[in-house]
This record gives C-alpha cells, sequence and structure tokens, in this order.
C-alpha cells in the first residue's frame, strides 16, 4: 500500500488505527477493586466468623422469644464477631492496596515518539498512532517502536535481551536468513533496543499482535492457583470446624439425653461451635505477614501480594533466569592474552579487586599496545555530563563489546577520550558480518607515520597477520606461535567468554605521506601482513553476591535451576562460576571427554549436572523431562524460549515442587505468572514481567532472594507458635460450658469473658510472637513438604488440646472451686445445683453452711468466679507464651531478646487487673473486683506447664526421631 519513499497517507493511515486499535500493549485484566474488598472480607477464616456471627443472631432470637429475661450474651458475641470480621478485612485490603500502588507507581509511562514517512513528509508522531504499514526510521539508542521488517540498513545493531535473553545485540539488515521469525536477521521487534546504526523498516504488526504482546497475552492466559498458606490456613479452618462441630454435636446429644428442652440444646450447640473459633487468630495472621512484608520492603523486596511472603519460605526449587539476575548485564572484560600468558582481569562490580590494569598505566610493553589497539579500534563513546559519575556506571553509546573495553582502557589508561583527539581517526572499515572485523586509521602526531589498528573474529585477524609481537620485540608467525595462539583461544572461548583478536601495522611513511588519501571502498591500504598483539575476552560476569547465595540455598535444601535464551558454553560457565554446577560435578560431555569416548555411549544417570539445549527440549515427553529433573540435581536449561521456560515450571510443579522463577525479560513472564512464587527484578526488569510476578528485589540482587527464603520459613514457624499459643486457651475455655451442660454447675466462664481473651488479652502477645527470632537451624532444615509439613498437623492440636489445655483447664476449675468454697460452696454442693441458681423465683438458695444467698447476690458470687477464671487463664497463658517462642530449642538458648513479646507479657496482665479493677466494667463486661489472694491459685499450674514443655523439649533434643518427637513435634 504504501511506497518506501512517500509511506502511508493520513486518510489511510487513520483508517488502519480504527480498524487495529493504538499500538500499545493493552493491559491485562485486573481485578475490580470491590471484589479484592469482598475477597478480604468473607475469604477463608472470615467465613467462619460470619458463620458465628450468624449462629450467635440465631441463638439470640431463640432466647428472646421462649425466655422472659433474654440475656443479651449472644447478640453482644454476634456484633463483636462482626466487627472482628470488618475491621481486620479492612487491614488487609489496606495492606494489599498500598504495595499495589507501589507497583503501579513503577509503571511511569513516558509516551515515546517514532520518525515516519507519512505523505512523502519525515515527522514525529506517538508509537501509539503507528499503524501497519507504515515506513519507519530507527536509530541506535531508541525503542523498536512496533514490529517492523527491515527495507534498508547501515551497521543496525538491536539489543534482544528482554525477549530472548542474548546479552549479545543482533546485527539486522534486509535480507531474510531464517524461516522462523524469531531468528530472521531481516525483523526487529517491537520494545526491544537499537543499539547502533540507523535502518528503515515496514511495520508489520502492531500492539498486541506483535511478538512481545504474545508474550504478555500467554502470561495473562495463565491462572495462578492458590498460595501456599492459603492452602495451608484452609486446611487448618476445616480441621478446627470439624472439631468445634464433633464438640458441639456430641454435648447436643448429651443434653438431649439429660433431658434439656430441644431450644435450649440448640443454643448449647451454637455455644460451644463459638467458643471454638479463634476469633484473634484471624488479625494475628494478617499482621504476622504485614510484618514479613515491610521486614522485607526494607531488605529490598518489594511483596506484591501478603501471602506470597510464605511460599518463599517453602520453595523447593528456584529457576534463576542468567542474563542480568545472575548476571550484571554488562559485558566486561575478563581475560587478555599476549606474550603467551593468560592474565585475568578483574570483573567486580567496583573493580575492587585491583586487576583492571592500575598499575601499569601508559602505553609501554606489549600490554600497552594491546590497550592503545583497543582504545583507537574502537566506535564507542561515554556520554557527555557524566564527570564526577565512576567510570564503570558511566553511560555509553555503542555495542556492549565495545563499551566493554571502553571501560577497560578508560581504567588502565586513563584518558581514552584525549588519547583518540590525539591519535585522530583518518579512516574507517565498520565491522559487519561477512570480513568479521573492524579497521581505523590513525594519525601518530609524534611521527610522521600512520598507524593502523584492527579488531575482530580471532580467526580472522590470525590469517592476516605476519609477524606477532611478544615482550615488546616482533617476531615472525611461526607455526609454534599459531598453535599457542589456538590454544588460548580454545581456553577463552571454553569458559563461555566472547573472544576477540587485535593486531597493528605502522604503515611506511614513503608510500603512505601525510595526507594520503585513503580509501575504504576500494581499499588503497595493506591490510594482511599486520602484526598480532593480542586477545582479549569478555563475559556478562557474575553477580558478586550470586555464589554465596547459591550457597545458602544449597544448605537450605533449594536447587537453583538456570534457564536462560543464552548459549550453552557461556550459560555452564556462568553456572560453574556461581556455584550452580558445583566444583566437580560432570555433564555427560564431561565424562565423555574425559573417557574419550562418544556422548552416547555414556549412561546419563552417571552424571550429576545437565545443559540441555532448548532444540533438545522441543523434541521432548513429559516423561522424559520429569525423568531429567527426577535424576539430575544441577541443571542449566539453555537457548529455551518463553513457552519452554513455561514447560520447564510445570515440569518441577507435577512433581510437587514448589517453584519460584526469577527473570527480568519479557521472555520470563509467562514462567513468573506460572510459578508459585514469580520473583521479577527492579531496576532492569521490563514493565510485563513486573506485573506477572508476585514479588519485586528493588536492588536486583539475587542474594535479596536467600533473605526472602529465611524470612518465609520464619513467618511460618512463628504463625504455628502464634497459633499453639492461641489454640491452647480454647479448652478452658469451652470446658466451663461442658461442665455446666453435664454436671449443672453454676457457670464458671462467660462468653462475654471469653471474647475478653480471644480479643483482648491473648491479642498481643500472639502478635508478639511474630517478632521471634528464627531457631538456629531455619536455613539448614530441607524446605517443607507441602503434603505433609502442615500449618496446623495432629500434633499441634493433640499438644495445645491435649496436655497443655487440660492443664490450663485444671487451674480455671481449681480457682473456681476455691473461690466457691471461699464463700460457702463446698464442690459436693454444687452438683446439678443450676436449675435454683439460675431461677429468678429462689431467694433462699442454702450453701454448705445452711446461709441463704438472693438471686442478686448469687449473680455477683457467679460473676466473681467467672473474673478470677478468666485471670487465671492469664496467668497461665504467660507460661504458654514463653514455652511458645521455641519449637525444639531450650528457652536458655533462645533467651528472652524478643522485647515485644516481653511487653506483651506485661501489657496481658495490665490489660487484665484494668478489666477486673475498672469501675463500671461490672455492667458491660460482668468483671467483679478480686480479692488479691485470688490471683495465685492458678500460679502452681503455670510453673508446671513451664517445666512438662521444657522437659519435652529435652526429650526431643536428646532422642532426635524418638517417640516424643514423632508423637508432640509440631
Amino acid at each position: 500500500m504504501s511506497s518506501i519513499d512517500v509511506g502511508l497517507t493520513r486518510s489511510k493511515a487513520a483508517e488502519f488505527l480504527a480498524r487495529d486499535g493504538p499500538n500499545a500493549l493493552s493491559p491485562p485484566k485486573t481485578t475490580p477493586e470491590w471484589i479484592k474488598f469482598c475477597k478480604n472480607l468473607f475469604g477463608g477464616f472470615a467465613l467462619l466468623l460470619w458463620v458465628g456471627a450468624f449462629l450467635c443472631y440465631v441463638a439470640y432470637s431463640v432466647d428472646y422469644f421462649t425466655m422472659e429475661y433474654p440475656s443479651k450474651d449472644n447478640l453482644y458475641l454476634g456484633i463483636v464477631l462482626m466487627s472482628v470480621v470488618i475491621i481486620t478485612g479492612c487491614f488487609q485490603y489496606y495492606q494489599e492496596s498500598k504495595s499495589s500502588k507501589i507497583m503501579d507507581s513503577f509503571k511511569n509511562m513516558v509516551p515515546t515518539y517514532a520518525t515516519v514517512h507519512r505523505d512523502g513528509q519525515k515527522q514525529q508522531i506517538r508509537c501509539e498512532e503507528l499503524v501497519i504499514g507504515d515506513i519507519v526510521e530507527v536509530k541506535g539508542g531508541d525503542r523498536v517502536p512496533a514490529d517492523i521488517r527491515v527495507i534498508s540498513a547501515f551497521g543496525f545493531k538491536v539489543d534482544n535481551s528482554s525477549l530472548t535473553g542474548e546479552s549479545e545485540p543482533q546485527s539486522r539488515n534486509a535480507e531474510c536468513t531464517n524461516e522462523n521469525p524469531l531468528e530472521t536477521r531481516n525483523i526487529a521487534f517491537f520494545s526491544t533496543n537499537a543499539v547502533e546504526g540507523t535502518c528503515k523498516g515496514i511495520v508489520i504488526y502492531t500492539g498486541d499482535n506483535t511478538v512481545m504482546g504474545r508474550i504478555a497475552h500467554l502470561a495473562s492466559g495463565l491462572d495462578t492457583g492458590m498460595t501456599p498458606i492459603a492452602r495451608e490456613i484452609e486446611h487448618f479452618i476445616h480441621l478446627i470446624t470439624g472439631v468445634a462441630v464433633f464438640l458441639g454435636v456430641s454435648f447436643f446429644i448429651i443434653a438431649f439425653i439429660l433431658g434439656y428442652h430441644w431450644l435450649t440444646a440448640v443454643v448449647f450447640l451454637i455455644g460451644i461451635i463459638v467458643a471454638n473459633v479463634p476469633e484473634g487468630l484471624i488479625a494475628t495472621v494478617t499482621v504476622c505477614l504485614t510484618l514479613t512484608a515491610k521486614r522485607m520492603a526494607s531488605k529490598n523486596c518489594l511483596v506484591k501480594n501478603l501471602e506470597a511472603v510464605e511460599t518463599l519460605g517453602s520453595t523447593s526449587t528456584i529457576c534463576s533466569d542468567k542474563t542480568g539476575t545472575l548476571t550484571q548485564n554488562r559485558m566486561t572484560v575478563a581475560h587478555m592474552w599476549y606474550d603467551k600468558k593468560i592474565e585475568e582481569c578483574d570483573t567486580t562490580e567496583n573493580q575492587s579487586g585491583g586487576g583492571g590494569g592500575h598499575s601499569n598505566r601508559g602505553l609501554t610493553g606489549t600490554r600497552g599496545m594491546l590497550s592503545r589497539v583497543a582504545a583507537l579500534c574502537n566506535r564507542a563513546e561515554f556520554k557527555t555530563g557524566q564527570n564526577d559519575t565512576p567510570i564503570l556506571k558511566k553511560e555509553c553509546t555503542g555495542d556492549a563489546s565495545e563499551i566493554a573495553l571502553l571501560k577497560f582502557t578508560e581504567l588502565a589508561i586513563g584518558q581514552v577520550s584525549q588519547y583518540r583527539e590525539k591519535n585522530p581517526k583518518i579512516a574507517e572499515i565498520p565491522f559487519n558480518s561477512t570480513n568479521k572485523y573492524q579497521v581505523s586509521i590513525h594519525d601518530l602526531p609524534d611521527q610522521e607515520e600512520y598507524l593502523l589498528v584492527m579488531k575482530g573474529a580471532p580467526e580472522r585477524i590470525l590469517e592476516r597477520c605476519t609477524s606477532i609481537l611478544l615482550d615488546g620485540k616482533e617476531e615472525e608467525m611461526d607455526e609454534k606461535h599459531k598453535a599457542d595462539f589456538n590454544a588460548a583461544y580454545l581456553e577463552l572461548g571454553g569458559m563461555g567468554e566472547r573472544v576477540l583478536g587485535f593486531c597493528d601495522f605502522v604503515l611506511p611513511k614513503d608510500k603512505f605521506p601525510k595526507g594520503f588519501k585513503f580509501e575504504t571502498e576500494e581499499v588503497n591500504f595493506p591490510i594482511d601482513g599486520l602484526r598480532f598483539v593480542g586477545l582479549m575476552s569478555m563475559i556478562d560476569p557474575p553477580r558478586a553476591a550470586v555464589p554465596d547465595a547459591v550457597a545458602k540455598c544449597r544448605s537450605a535444601g533449594i536447587k537453583v535451576v538456570m534457564v536462560t535464551g543464552d548459549h550453552p558454553i557461556t550459560a555452564k560457565a556462568i553456572a560453574k562460576s556461581v556455584g550452580i554446577i558445583s566444583e566437580g560435578t560432570e555433564t555427560v560431555e564431561d565424562i565423555a571427554i574425559r573417557r574419550g569416548i562418544p556422548v552416547e555411549q555414556v549412561d546419563p544417570r552417571e552424571a550429576k549436572a545437565a545443559v540441555i539445549h532448548g532444540s533438545d527440549l522441543r523434541e521432548m515427553t513429559e516423561e522424559q523431562l520429569a525423568d531429567i529433573i527426577r535424576h539430575h540435581s544441577e541443571i542449566v536449561f539453555a537457548r529455551t524460549s518463553p513457552q519452554q521456560k513455561l514447560m520447564i515450571v510445570e515440569g518441577f510443579q507435577k512433581q510437587g515442587q514448589i517453584v519460584a522463577v526469577t527473570g527480568d525479560g519479557v521472555n520470563d513472564s509467562p514462567a513468573l505468572k506460572r510459578a508459585d512464587i514469580g520473583v521479577a527484578m527492579g531496576i532492569a526488569g521490563s514493565d510485563v514481567s513486573k506485573q506477572a510476578a508476585d514479588m519485586i528485589l528493588l536492588d536486583d540482587n539475587f542474594a535479596s532472594i536467600v533473605v526472602g527464603v529465611e524470612e518465609g520459613r520464619l513467618i511460618f514457624d512463628n504463625l504455628k507458635k502464634s497459633i499453639a499459643y492461641t489454640l491452647t486457651s480454647n479448652i478452658p475455655e469451652i470446658s466451663p460450658f461442658l461442665t455446666y451442660i453435664l454436671f449443672g454447675i453454676p457457670l464458671p466462664l462467660g462468653t462475654v469473658t471469653i471474647l475478653c481473651i480471644d480479643l483482648g488479652t491473648d491479642m498481643v502477645p500472639a502478635i508478639s510472637l511474630a517478632y521471634e527470632e528464627a531457631e538456629s537451624d531455619i536455613m539448614k532444615r530441607k524446605p517443607r513438604d507441602p503434603l505433609h509439613d502442615k500449618l496446623v498437623n495432629e500434633r499441634l492440636i493433640s499438644l495445645a488440646y491435649g496436655q497443655i489445655g487440660m492443664i490450663q483447664a485444671s487451674a480455671g476449675f481449681f480457682t473456681y472451686f476455691w473461690i466457691m468454697a471461699d464463700n460457702g460452696f463446698w464442690p459436693r454442693d454444687l452438683y446439678q445445683l443450676r436449675a435454683q441458681w439460675d431461677s429468678r423465683a429462689y431467694n433462699n438458695v442454702l450453701d454448705s453452711y445452711g446461709q441463704e444467698w438472693t438471686y442478686a447476690n448469687r449473680k455477683i458470687l457467679e460473676y466473681t468466679c467467672q473474673t478470677a477464671y478468666f485471670v487465671t487463664i492469664v496467668v497461665v497463658q504467660w507460661a504458654d507464651l514463653i514455652i511458645s517462642k521455641t519449637r525444639r530449642n531450650s528457652l536458655v538458648q533462645q533467651g528472652m531478646s524478643n522485647w515485644t513479646l516481653n511487653f506483651g507479657l506485661v501489657f496481658e496482665t495490665a490489660l487484665a487487673a484494668f478489666m477486673c479493677y475498672c469501675p463500671g466494667l461490672d455492667n458491660g463486661l460482668r468483671m467483679y473486683g478480686l480479692r488479691f489472694s485470688w490471683w495465685f491459685p492458678g500460679l502452681p499450674f503455670s510453673i508446671l506447664i513451664f517445666i512438662y514443655d521444657e522437659v519435652r523439649r529435652y526429650l526431643i533434643r536428646r532422642y532426635p526421631g524418638g517417640w516424643v518427637e514423632r508423637e508432640t513435634y509440631y
């Protein structure tokens, strides 16, 4: 439709724009805010409380219609339960919307412009307005505005790393070199960056139809599934509900047999079910997760979804991208070969190692000559206005390899730009893919000569050299020198590095006097017979903190797998240097080389490590992939497509692994979305990958993941401790109700008082367990097995309900009977006293000493007993809180350094005293002041709990795997 110079007409372009829509990725479907809010309000745990509240209203209405003086207890209880759910729901919603706000600030949408030919004129229009058939111009430094087919190009290179993971810039020209559009040379993709050169192309796809758009779409079509912690909490709710309903129904039947009216029995049933619901827990869980998310944000991990915090802790496999995650995403000179020896250069992030060549600044010896060629035969330049920036942080223009050489020479000889001005470039043949070399000629002002410098593919450079520079002297190039050269070239190439050869030649002044006209098209100067100087090799080096992080993951039982779009050799070299493939582990290829036999003869089971090429992966069945995952402990996947990354993640998940994926490119986004937890890079990451991820590393540092794993495991441990602490007080809360039904004694603990414990005194201590330090073995344990290591298991229930809970209940009853006896009612006389006790008609109930009690006085005594029972629970919960601090270690090892928890102890006691003695609360909460001596009956029980549990934990440590551990280690 459009001719190459004229382009489309305005009207045509407008018509196409209406047909195809704007050239932008359509944003992923987001959940509407009100649905998010409802999820927080009615999800999981909250649902249990809603049911509880509803049942309370039912019980209250039953009372209201059948009794003359209905007690308002159940009404209050229902209202309180509802408010708890609503407050925690709002809090959770606020937390999550806060972190998604931070997310939105990432999408700093800067409108980009493109240069287009329309109506025969060149003009700038916004990228959104591009349509298919537009003729666009792209130059180095621009983002490619759509998928374009190249019509003409000059030295045009694009950086496809965000799409394919290749850190090398790819050259683009008008010839079609491959059927596969991802591999062919004549297509440049939307949103990749043009590195250098210029190009003119025709738009073939826009918006969601571009390759980029399709990958983004692949990511948005995936469903993420429930987070492990959500599954755990669901499992926990099933457990608790099961226990509650079982108790409720059995006592409903017992009450019926004992001859209660069925309506009364229904009210009992509801009372028992509600008493079993830990009202405070939902708040504790939310606060725990929020705290950890805050703590992680201060360590540069931004968590988008609160529940993802814990997922990282249960991770058993991390699939990491290479470029930009494990490596620094900048090419750096790693080795030089000159004077027949290989010298290692410093590749640390700030070049603190000192191998950058500061020692011999200047241009003497072979090394100086090598630096001179690297500095002059180089088109990369520093951008202006960065005088105060350290060299390595400076922005440059040009190709990644040339930038590496530029920074290296700047560190080695200093002031490269001035050096270039002194030796100006006279002529140049730029690098092209057929010649594979680049030549430039420079004027040497100090001598009356011109210098020719050349760099390129080592074998091409060697062909053009007849002499070699050794120790500052020129020698003839013979077979021995060539053999040395080949050995060095193979060694450097085998390390996965990109090797370049360098040579120079001083042009004789009789043939090339000053002012000679150099022709670069019809070359009129020698480009053979040159003097070989040396080799330099470059690699995108690993980040400093990665090897340590990988080792930590290893000791924590987490498998780290590399999944990259880059070349197998480079991938393997980086994997070895960061410890993903550990020392002495061999792949099938290594074994074959060592034994000198073909690869086919080696049994794949012998090799621990495996490097798998994308093209092999394409041929594999699911079973074969599963087989590889099962039998190799160290795996590198190279040359993988986005679809394959997805396949790999699913392969691990099918084996029951919990998979974390780290990545920064668009090509990682489907895998990020599918993984149990996706971790994106905050600085280098593309927008698409940040949208797909659950967590963002703000400093792009892989080591932050290890911090995340530790925090995730800690939160799981601490939630267990919180739950163990909270559930224990359920037994002393339910048992009064049961004895009241079975033995007909006056009610030892009222509904309102139960709420005072669950939402009052127990809240702060339960939350304070979230601040507990990690136990010593936290990063030495294997990842938890999601099938067997549940958040709440039978052992936790048996310890909390069957052991500690029973001791607490005995303490409560002991205090209750003590105070009743103090006031003249001996325990034997309380049996089946309830019918008289609760009836307003009796004002002359006799106690053991023959005194008469009126209804009002009896109720005051009953409420005083309930208050004392409440205080006793607080006293025994002191001990319970202290024993919940650790699951295996002794308190002596753990220490009392958690000051939030110490504050919790004091706070809980102060709150109990306040509720007891504050005037006016006897009406609302029915709490009455106690005699001072009535605070103490529970104390011996408290000490008993502490000693009992210390002994239990001593036995766990003493006999690992023994009966005590199997039965009580939760």
